[in-house]
C-alpha cells in the first residue's frame, strides 16, 4: 500500500470554485489562496444565515492507543460516502497544530484513501491562521510588558501576570522562562511561560466567536494580568483588542478544501483537547449547517475529551443540536486495553477482546447520558477476524447501540457506504433528545465533580490549595456560571495515562485552575498535562524532507 503522502501527491485535485459549487457557492463569494485553498467570504455567511439546518453528525472514538484508532479518517471517509450516495454533505474539521507534525502523532489530514487535500499545505502553515492567533496572542504580551515598563499606570502586579506568550511548536524549554534580563530598557524581569498556539485563549476565542463584533467582546475581556489589588486587567485595558482584531481578520474567516473524491471540507480552527476545548470553529460548523443537508464533524481524542466539550462547551454557547454521534473504535485498540502488546495485537484474542472492550462501554454509557443516538463502527483492519468483528457487534447492538463497519482507509468512500446507510437510517428512526450533562447554575467545583464522575467514573476529586484559592477568585469575579474545560491526558478515562480500559475507584487531580474569559469557560488541568508539549525522542521532523523539484516526503 501506498503511503497517505503519495496517495495525497497523485491525486487529481479539482479547482476549488469547482469543490464550492456543490454547495451553491459563487466563485464572488470565494478569497482563493491559490488553485484549491479558499476561505469563505463574510458575504457568503450573511447569504446562506437563514437556510434550514442540515443534520449535524458528530464523530469522536475511544481513548487514542499506539495501535490506531482513526477518527479523522472515519470522518473523511464518511462524508465521502455521503458523496458517492448523492447525498449533499460536507466536512467541518479542525486545522492540524505544527507541533503534533513534527512530533510523535503527525498531521491531521485524514489516512489512506479518506484524506482532505493539498495534505502537505493542510499540514504545513496552510492559510495562515495558526500564525495570525500566534501574532495576536504575542502582540498581547508584547502590550502588556510595555505597559508594565513605561510606568504600570494599571498597577499591575509583575507577580500576577497570566497572559503567557505562544509557539505553534512542541518546545519543551519554553514552559518556564524568564524575560527582562539585561539593562533597565530591556523591561521587567520576571518568570513567564508559552503554552503551544492551540491551547492560547485567542484560538478559542477565534473558534467561539459568531462574528467580528463577537471576537473582539471576546477579545476585550481576556484577561492578562491582576494588579496589586487583585483586580483583573483586561486586553480591553490594555488597548489591545482593535490591533489583536486586526490581526485576526482573514484568519476569522472558515477555509474551504475537498477531499480525495472531492468533498467538500470546510477546515477551520484547531484547540487540542486534551488542553483545550478540542472543536472547530462555530463559524465553519453553523456555516457548513446552512450549505449541505449531513454535516459530519469531529472532536478531538476521545470521547472523554472532545465529545464532552463539544456538547458542554460548544454546543451549550452556540445553541447546536447533533443529531447523531459515530463512536469509532478498532479491534486492535480495544485489545490493547485487554493488555495485549502491541506486536501481539494482529493475532486473534477474544479474551483480551472482551477485556479491553469495557473502555468501548463506557464511552458508549457516556455519549447516551446526552441523550444522541450512538452508531459505533469498527474501523476495519485486515488482522481483525469475524469473530473479533461479531464480537464487538453483538457487544454494541446489546447496549441500545446501531454498529457498521468502516473500510474507509482502504476504499475510501466506497467503504463507508455500510456506515453511511447506518447513519442515515439512525437519523431516520431515532430522534437526537441533547441536552448537557451540567446546568450552568452549578458551582465550578460541581461542575468539575460531575465530569470526572459521570464522564470518567471516578470516585472524587482533589485540588491543589492553589487551585482552590483560583476557583473562589473565579467565582468571586462572577464567573461561576461558565462550563468547565478539563485539561487531561487522552490515553486513559483517568487522569493518569497508565490505567487503561475503564478504570474505577481513582480521583481525579486538579492541580491548577485558570480562567479563560473571553472564551468563557474555566479550565481546570489535572495529572501531569502540560500546555506546551514537548518532542519525542525521535521526532517525525527527523523524517521528513523536500526533494529539488519541491515535492515534500516523509510527511504523515
Amino acid at each position: 500500500m501506498k503511503t497517505d503522502i503519495e496517495i495525497a501527491q497523485e491525486a487529481q485535485l479539482s479547482p476549488i470554485g469547482e469543490v464550492a459549487a456543490q454547495l451553491g457557492i459563487t466563485a464572488d463569494e470565494l478569497e482563493l489562496y491559490g488553485k484549491y485553498k479558499a476561505k469563505l467570504s463574510d458575504e457568503l455567511m450573511e447569504r446562506v444565515k437563514e437556510n434550514p439546518d442540515g443534520k449535524l453528525i458528530l464523530v469522536t472514538a475511544i481513548n487514542p492507543t499506539p495501535a490506531g484508532e482513526g477518527k479523522t479518517t472515519t470522518s473523511i471517509g464518511l462524508a465521502q460516502a455521503f458523496g458517492r450516495m448523492g447525498k449533499k454533505a460536507v466536512l467541518a474539521l479542525r486545522e492540524p497544530s505544527l507541533g503534533p507534525c513534527f512530533g510523535i502523532k503527525g498531521g491531521a489530514a485524514g489516512g489512506g484513501y479518506a484524506q482532505v487535500v493539498p495534505m502537505e499545505d493542510l499540514n504545513l502553515h496552510f492559510t495562515g491562521d495558526f500564525h495570525a492567533i500566534t501574532s495576536a496572542n504575542n502582540l498581547l504580551a508584547a502590550l502588556l510588558d510595555n505597559h508594565i515598563q513605561q510606568g504600570n499606570a494599571l498597577g499591575i502586579d509583575p507577580r500576577q501576570v497570566v497572559w503567557k506568550r505562544c509557539l505553534d511548536m512542541n518546545d519543551r524549554v519554553l514552559r518556564n522562562i524568564v524575560v527582562g534580563l539585561g539593562s533597565k530598557m530591556d523591561g521587567m524581569v520576571r518568570e513567564d511561560h508559552f503554552v503551544i498556539t492551540v491551547a492560547s485563549e485567542v484560538m478559542a476565542v477565534l473558534c467561539l466567536a459568531d462574528d467580528m463584533e463577537d471576537l473582539k467582546r471576546r477579545l476585550g475581556r481576556m484577561i492578562v494580568a491582576y494588579t496589586f489589588d487583585g483586580k483583573p486587567v483586561t486586553a480591553d485595558d490594555l488597548h489591545a483588542t482593535g490591533a489583536m482584531a486586526a490581526l485576526l481578520k482573514d484568519a476569522l474567516k472558515p477555509n474551504l478544501i475537498q477531499t480525495l473524491e472531492h468533498t467538500p471540507a470546510i477546515v477551520h480552527g484547531g484547540p487540542f483537547a486534551n488542553i483545550a476545548h478540542g472543536c472547530n470553529s462555530v463559524r465553519a460548523t453553523k456555516t457548513a449547517l446552512k450549505l449541505a443537508d449531513y454535516v459530519v464533524t469531529e472532536a478531538g481524542f476521545g470521547a472523554d475529551l472532545g465529545a464532552e466539550k463539544f456538547f458542554d462547551i460548544k454546543c451549550r454557547m452556540a445553541g447546536l443540536k447533533p443529531d447523531a454521534v459515530v463512536l469509532v473504535a478498532t479491534v486492535r485498540a480495544l485489545k490493547y486495553n485487554g493488555g495485549v502488546a502491541k506486536s501481539d495485537l494482529g493475532q486473534e484474542n477474544l479474551e483480551a477482546l472482551k477485556k479491553g472492550i469495557v473502555n468501548l462501554e463506557k464511552h458508549i454509557e457516556n455519549l447516551q447520558k446526552y441523550g444522541v443516538p450512538v452508531v459505533v463502527t469498527l474501523n476495519s483492519f485486515l488482522t481483525d477476524t469475524q469473530a473479533e468483528t461479531d464480537y464487538v457487534e453483538s457487544f454494541c447492538r446489546e447496549r441500545g447501540c446501531e454498529f457498521a463497519l468502516s473500510e474507509v482507509w482502504e476504499k475510501g468512500g466506497a467503504g463507508g457506504i455500510a456506515l453511511a446507510e447506518q447513519v442515515l437510517k439512525t437519523l431516520e428512526e431515532k430522534e437526537s433528545h441533547f441536552a448537557p450533562i451540567y446546568e450552568d447554575g452549578l458551582s465550578l467545583q460541581e461542575k468539575i465533580k460531575t465530569v470526572a464522575r459521570e464522564i470518567y467514573g471516578a470516585a472524587g476529586v482533589s485540588y491543589s490549595p492553589a487551585a482552590l484559592k483560583e476557583l473562589k477568585r473565579i467565582e468571586d469575579l462572577g464567573m461561576g456560571d461558565f462550563p468547565v474545560c478539563m485539561a487531561k491526558t487522552q490515553y486513559s478515562l483517568s487522569d493518569d495515562q497508565t490505567k487503561l480500559g475503564r478504570p474505577a475507584g481513582f480521583t481525579v487531580n486538579v492541580r491548577e485552575v485558570y480562567v479563560s474569559a473571553g472564551a468563557g469557560f474555566v479550565v481546570a488541568v489535572t495529572g501531569a498535562i502540560m500546555t506546551m508539549p514537548g518532542l519525542p525522542r525521535v521526532p517525525a521532523a527527523n523524517n521528513i524532507d523536500v526533494d529539488e523539484n519541491g515535492r515534500i516526503t516523509g510527511l504523515f
